[in-house]
């Protein structure tokens, strides 16, 4: 079976046969490249609920080839092409619920190399003791800048387990991913010095103190939740966000999320007639995120394509639905509140509808905000958009974002969510 980025596919469902694993991953440096100048490892990650390993011993690669009380090996493949993950599942600790695979180049920015020299990357998922091939994913996104992949993960879904493939690149190497899941590493002393990224907190924390004095009003200062943000990048936005009104929207956003969410971060994607998921801000990463991580790499031509198109809502509202209440399950029981701004043109109503009604039954608050124009469509009658369980959306308009004071535009984020709250734990959906 071979699945597709953003897929999920049942591994170990009906299937009581299945118990070990092999999971291969390879690659292939392009054409005019050598070999030898690349020095690149696979690795995996035994992540627990939060999404964090439980200790440096999890972190299952060359140096350390075996963890989990046994349960996870790593080595090279049996083909001699890339290395492999074995897996023995029986074994495996109840409290591993993720397992994320990632393949680094060592010492990319010392030598100048990244992913943008790298093709051909795939994951190959294998019954160990038969050796059938139990389904395969190659990563076909052209990556540019990033020296770090994480092209797929295994989680734990109702007791069985299933296959994400992820295919996303990120910059910073082995040492990115090791902070992300809670590793500390040493740095390589031959490796050339990075600039230390200067974080402003004080604008930061003085947002912060905003958000408490709202969240101490509305009497959500103990609440606990998941913080998505989904911005449209249409064309229409384009000056939105070469302006910095989009990163100053950012900034506030990523205050609400330092609040609520269990770990400090913000999930985001963008649109226009696709979507992306985009790396995971936080307070040490906020600042420039926007001119970084989308500006920059859009004239790299990161997204495969160019972005600013028109608008398609549907398909990124149905990624962040799975992205909340299947990737994330077992990773936190906690309610969702999503952020999601649009500058008009809505025209896929009736789709938009029934999203969203039959998202009601589900953990996820939906907060959208127009900017910049008008043509909502849909959104702005989901006050009264009847058939639902619960009312799980709200909607208000603003002519400049920008203007809005941040006392004022917290007080409207979180007008309906304390209600939301209550009747979703009436209705034991949260």
């Amino acid at each position: 079976m071979n699945v597709t980025k953003g897929q999920k596919a049942d591994v170990t469902k009906n299937r009581p046969d299945i118990k070990n694993l092999v999971v291969n991953l390879s690659w292939h440096v392009k054409d005019g490249g050598n070999p030898s100048h690349y020095d690149i490892d696979a690795a995996a990650f035994l992540l627990t609920m939060d999404g964090k390993t439980r200790a440096d011993q999890d972190f299952i690669f060359y140096n350390n080839p075996a963890g989990g009380n046994g349960a996870v090996h790593h080595s090279l493949a049996r083909d001699g092409g890339g290395e492999q993950i074995a897996i023995d599942l029986a074994r495996l600790p109840q409290d591993i619920c993720r397992i994320a695979f990632t393949i680094t180049i060592h010492g990319a920015e010392a030598k100048g190399q990244n992913f943008g020299g790298i093709d051909q990357v795939r994951v190959a998922v294998l019954n160990k003791d038969t050796r059938e091939v139990l389904l395969e994913y190659e990563v076909r996104e052209q990556l540019m800048v990033e020296t770090a992949l994480v092209p797929a993960e295994l989680y734990r879904h109702n007791g069985a387990w299933k296959f994400n493939a992820i295919g996303s690149g990120f910059k910073g190497g082995l040492e990115a991913l090791c902070n992300n899941f809670g590793i500390e590493v040493e740095l390589d002393k031959e490796a050339a010095p990075q600039e230390p990224l200067v974080v402003n907190l004080s604008k930061i924390d003085l947002l912060k103190k905003k958000v408490s004095a709202v969240l101490e009003k509305k009497k959500l200062i103990n609440v606990l939740a998941k913080v998505g943000l989904v911005l449209d990048i249409s064309g229409s936005m384009s000056k939105l966000y070469k302006g910095g009104t989009v990163q100053n929207l950012l900034d506030r956003i990523t205050a609400v999320a330092s609040h609520f969410d269990d770990d400090g971060m913000l999930d985001l994607w963008i649109f226009d007639h696709r979507f992306h998921r985009l790396p995971a801000v936080s307070e040490k990463t906020y600042e420039g995120y926007i001119e970084r991580e989308i500006l920059n790499k859009a004239k790299n031509g990161g997204f495969k394509g160019k972005i600013f198109g028109r608008n398609d809502e549907p398909p990124v509202i149905r990624d962040v639905i799975g992205f909340y209440t299947e990737e994330q399950e077992q990773r936190s029981s906690l309610p969702a509140f999503i952020v999601f701004i649009s500058d008009g043109g809505i025209n896929k109503n009736r789709e938009i509808r029934k999203l969203i009604t039959d998202a009601a039954s589900l953990p996820l608050f939906w907060q959208f905000v127009g900017i910049g124009r008008e043509d909502y469509g849909i959104l702005e009658k989901l006050d009264t958009m009847a058939g639902r369980v619960v009312d799980n959306a709200n909607f208000f308009a603003l002519d400049d974002i920008d203007r809005i004071s941040d006392e004022q535009l917290y007080e409207r984020l979180l007008n309906e969510f304390p209600q939301w709250l209550k009747e979703a734990k009436l209705k034991k959906q949260i």
